[in-house]
């Protein structure tokens, strides 16, 4: 039996997935339960007791922010280690979770040693004593965790973000704000941001849909590689942005040749939140009737 327990909430499965493969492969001492949003784990955590969170900000029904209140005003839960794993990065929803009484706060896309290091950081001395009773060492991931580490994250993170106990403002763009410069384009073309774990890729968009989009970015700039988490950045309206949460699905040179000068990225979509949908649907709608 496990020695800790933890949640892991979030609409997407994919996301969940990566959370639970990091979990499990590097913190064999600790058992994994997942809820796809707020509500579901508000019930789940009524009925058996977690030794730690880590949750989604925007999800259905009740998002991770709206969990997080409802924790702290429980006392069972009112000092559980919550982690926010979340694309809303930006200096104003940090401390809106600071002054909610999130314990760290992590942005998507994430890497398995960024999540890592989060986990230790706040479970501590609980984690280390679990981990020597049971023979365990946190020095580093087992073999299998290694190849797909490989896979899903090509390069090592640079560095962990603050803690939000001092919170700095981080890469992503604050709420309302435009994503990154993106490469000059010719009127017509839509621009996008796409974020990696240790990069942001510049491009324009070729083809979307409700499931993926397909963008066109110039060969000079660092690539991800298949699988790798992603959020595009795109403003659905005025003044309003959306954060897509993904994963590149295909990387192809867009000419017939080896020294082509652009390269098509898929990213396929993971999430499931009704009002990001919504937001997506009048954006494509803008969008087929702009090309």
């Amino acid at each position: 039996m496990a020695a800790l327990k933890a949640l892991v909430v979030d609409d997407a499965s994919f996301v969940r997935d990566l959370v639970k493969r990091t979990v499990r492969e590097r913190f064999p001492v600790i058992g994994v339960s997942e809820a796809p949003n707020g509500r579901r784990a508000q019930l789940l955590m009524s009925r058996t007791s977690f030794d730690l969170v880590l949750c989604d900000w925007e999800m259905p029904e009740m998002s991770g922010l709206e969990l997080l209140q409802w924790m702290r005003q429980q006392d069972q839960y009112r000092k559980t280690p919550f982690i926010m794993i979340t694309s809303r990065g930006d200096k104003d929803h940090v401390i809106e979770a600071v002054k909610e009484g999130v314990s760290e706060y992590l942005g998507k896309p994430f890497s398995p040693e960024g999540l890592s290091g989060k986990i230790i950081k706040v479970l501590g001395h609980r984690l280390k004593a679990a981990m020597a009773g049971g023979n365990h060492s946190m020095t580093g991931p087992a073999d299998a965790f290694k190849e797909s580490a490989a896979l899903l994250t090509r390069k090592r993170d640079p560095g962990e973000r603050e803690s939000p106990a001092k919170p700095a403002p981080p890469s992503p763009p604050a709420e309302g704000q435009a994503p990154p410069a993106a490469p000059a384009a010719r009127p017509g073309l839509t621009v996008a941001a796409v974020r990696f774990a240790d990069h942001t890729l510049r491009s324009v968009i070729k083809d979307i849909n409700l499931t993926e989009v397909k963008v066109i970015a110039k060969r000079d700039q660092a690539f991800p590689g298949i699988l790798d988490q992603a959020v595009v950045d795109i403003e659905v309206a005025d003044g309003k942005m959306a954060r897509l949460n993904g994963y590149v699905h295909q990387l192809q040179a867009v000419d017939k040749r080896q020294d082509t000068d652009f390269v098509s990225v898929v990213i396929r979509f993971v999430d499931e939140d009704p009002s990001k949908l919504e937001d997506l649907s009048r954006f494509i709608a803008r969008f087929r009737s702009r090309n």
